[in-house]
């Protein structure tokens, strides 16, 4: 297969876990006879200092170019700190999902044993727990019309009724695909706009009989999540909910440098790690680079690559396994292998198999 990939580093840790991304996308292209080319693009912090657009034209028209896009992260302290600019990394983010018309946001939930003890919930809560957040990614407060002074400030949680069905259609069917239950999380007791994704749901639920739904309120999902994960299959819900949501679960696999994600919608699919750009671990080589690799695993099994994708994930498996790890995961005692030697040993794992 032929596969163009654009390749958005981004800031902080961002090219080196790219680095390692790429080099195991390599390595699978060579075994089983694939060709991948790439074309990398500014974003974020970066992009603005390069010239003054967090998601310049020319970026965005390598997106829409290419197959895929493999990303990895946006965010610098010299942004964060200073709440008054008006251009931030992370507005390039919000621009790329908006142009691209990335409404799916796919985040996999599962647990890896050997790192059960790195969570700091209890062993027989987690083991087993196997599910997936999809985050509807381009509506509600992130781009609803907003204000601000000094005296007062608001944002306004906006969803049209296309946007809620579209999201929903591609819940039931992740679930028909899954165990077949589906759980919509909203605060429809209290918001309007919960309210709406609340009753097209009911009106869609007749369509996947075989899909058993239920509806939970975001404040009991936040507790039910870390308290009993095993009970979700697939969890739907709106933007800010999602991205409070799956932060969250970070805690079940024991790593947010673990978790691999997916955005789908309308035009070239895009692929991520859920952590942020650690800023100040740039060039330590301490970054875990396997939430990178793993969501280069998502990019070939969404073009049908299954082998290949369950060879990505094999070799994470035995570097886990075989205490090959950054220190943020490291067993006490253990070498601290750096980014690239983790990238190094799954590599080879791939080529020798």
């Amino acid at each position: 297969m032929k596969l163009k990939i654009a390749i958005l580093p981004g800031d902080g840790i961002g090219p080196e876990i790219m680095k390692q991304g790429v080099a195991v996308l390599n390595a699978v292209a060579e075994k089983f006879n694939h060709e991948f080319t790439y074309e990398e693009a500014l974003v974020g912090a970066c992009a603005i200092e390069a010239c003054g657009d967090p998601y310049p034209e020319a970026t965005h028209q390598v997106c829409m170019n290419a197959d895929a896009v493999l990303f990895a992260a946006v965010g610098d302290l010299k942004y964060d700190n200073n709440p008054t600019l008006k251009v931030r990394p992370e507005t390039g983010l919000l621009a790329m999902r908006k142009k691209l018309g990335l409404f799916a946001n796919v985040r996999p939930v599962a647990t890896f044993d050997c790192l059960l003890h790195k969570s700091p919930l209890k062993d027989e809560l987690l083991r087993g727990a196997d599910f997936v957040v999809l985050r509807e990614l381009t509506g509600g407060m992130y781009f609803g019309e907003k204000y601000q002074d000094n005296d007062k400030a608001y944002d306004t949680d906006v969803y049209t009724r296309p946007e809620i069905e579209r999201i929903l259609k591609v819940a039931f069917e992740m679930a028909m695909q899954r165990r077949k239950h589906l759980t919509v999380v909203d605060k429809a007791n209290v918001l309007a706009s919960s309210r709406l994704w609340r009753q097209i749901a009911k009106e869609m639920e007749p369509q996947y009989p075989e899909v058993h739904t239920d509806y939970m309120f975001i404040d009991n999902a936040s507790m039910r999540v870390l308290t009993e994960p095993r009970f979700f299959d697939v969890i739907v819900t709106e933007n800010t909910f999602g991205d409070i949501l799956t932060d969250e679960t970070s805690c079940i696999t024991g790593s947010m440098g673990l978790q691999p994600s997916s955005s789908l919608g309308e035009h070239t699919p895009l692929f991520e790690p859920v952590h942020g750009s650690w800023p100040q671990a740039a060039g330590q080589n301490v970054a875990n680079p396997l939430a990178q690799i793993l969501s280069a695993a998502m990019l070939l099994e969404h073009f049908g690559l299954k082998k290949e994708g369950a060879l990505i994930r094999e070799a994470v498996d035995a570097s886990l396994d075989a205490n090959v790890r950054t220190p943020e995961i490291q067993v006490e005692g253990g070498t601290k292998y750096g980014t690239r030697e983790v990238g190094d040993w799954i590599v080879n794992y791939i080529r020798e198999s």
